[in-house]
């Protein structure tokens, strides 16, 4: 169940921070002992090295405002992930140590839960169908490996799996400097700022509020340049860090519900589905293979080998969640706004987003990454 960084990703941190002191820029209530980001990227490296946060439960405030054109996700479907990408959504969270974790995405009238019960299988619950979804877990890792309950969760959920994911791209093309006198969710933090050097990327900077106490990432916020608000932030509005009570990991599911059964590993999970259903990254995924790269850090653009047509597809019957999971819905919703281009390389359809910059070609190719147009033209001019 590993939350923190990977002891690789903190030394490249690390050496971008250079070998002089970064003292506290920012001073304030509640005061936290003088730590430099050397001193508190170490203290991460050393919880991220245990592969377990502490026991905890919470409730966890997502908010996305990349500036996309409306998704078309029904009323009455808010409590799908896929509603994630835009607006402000709550995720309450427990984690019992052993495997044993709970996730709830509530809805206006309904509820989605992801509940792990540490004994080789969890359920997905989805409240607003009837439905529960048992799914039988690989067999525990040894001792010192991530465990398999959370590798199914969006990255988008907890602030520990966002910051992981960011500070992954930090490196020596990243500023690094710390403020103390924070406070998120009742408790002192210390907050590192991460900002990419590089003017090919959309990101500002980065934020990730690290707990004063256990260092455990509690709040991570996202600017795009230009802007003073956050267009990504997710973070804990309520943490208690003491074992939840047993029944929180345990289900039943209630009469009358559909029961399935899905196993992680087989065929199917293979393929690129996961318990929360087959978004439009999981489909282009599934079809298309592993991604080249290019670049490197915050201005890293993945390229797939996908047709316009086929990612605009819808599949037959749909997602998990019906429409809202309909990925080639969601395609031809933000491709209204796409701009046609052309060069050397060839033409398509490129999408701008605050935070993240989509190409479609037309011979067949879809580049994605934090980055601007002419960076993903130029990488296109590569393949």
């Amino acid at each position: 169940m590993r939350w923190g960084v990977p002891v690789a990703a903190v030394a490249v941190v690390g050496a971008a921070v250079g070998a002089g002191p970064v003292v506290a820029a920012v001073q304030g209530e509640p005061s936290l002992p003088e730590r430099t980001a050397q001193q508190l990227l170490a203290e991460v490296a050393k919880t991220a090295q245990r592969h377990s946060p502490p026991a905890m439960s919470g409730t966890v405030v997502e908010t996305a405002s990349l500036g996309l054109p409306a998704l078309p996700i029904p009323s009455g479907a808010s409590s799908s992930p896929l509603s994630l990408l835009s607006g402000s959504h709550t995720v309450k969270v427990w984690y019992g140590g052993d495997d044993r974790l709970r996730i709830a995405l509530p809805g206006q009238m309904s509820e989605t839960d992801l509940i792990s019960d540490g004994e080789g299988q969890a359920w997905l619950w989805d409240s607003e169908k009837n439905t529960a979804t048992r799914i039988k877990l690989p067999a525990k890792p040894e001792a010192g490996t991530p465990g398999t309950a959370r590798s199914a969760l969006p990255s988008a959920l907890t602030p520990d799996a966002a910051a992981a994911e960011l500070l992954k791209a930090a490196g020596e093309d990243t500023a690094v400097t710390v403020e103390n006198g924070q406070t998120v969710a009742g408790r002192a933090a210390y907050q590192l700022v991460l900002a990419p050097k590089d003017a090919k990327s959309l990101v500002e900077r980065v934020k990730v509020a690290l707990d004063g106490e256990n260092y455990m990432p509690l709040r991570v916020q996202v600017y795009a340049k230009g802007t003073a608000e956050p267009a990504f932030e997710v973070g804990f509005t309520q943490v208690s860090f003491s074992t939840p009570a047993p029944e929180n990991f345990a289900f039943t599911p209630p009469a009358g519900a559909k029961v399935e059964t899905q196993e992680l590993g087989s065929a199917a999970s293979e393929a690129g589905a996961t318990p929360w259903g087959e978004g439009a990254g999981d489909h282009a995924a599934k079809h298309a293979g592993a991604p080249r790269t290019f670049g490197s850090g915050w201005t890293t653009v993945a390229e797939l080998p996908f047709s316009l047509a086929e990612l605009t597809a819808s599949p037959a019957g749909g997602g998990r969640h019906g429409e809202a999971a309909d990925p080639g819905r969601l395609v031809n919703s933000v491709l209204k706004s796409a701009k046609q281009i052309s060069g050397p390389w060839g033409s398509g359809k490129v999408l701008r987003t605050k935070l993240v910059s989509a190409l479609f070609t037309d011979d067949g190719r879809l580049l994605v990454g934090a980055v601007t147009p002419e960076a993903l033209a130029e990488a296109a001019g590569r393949g």
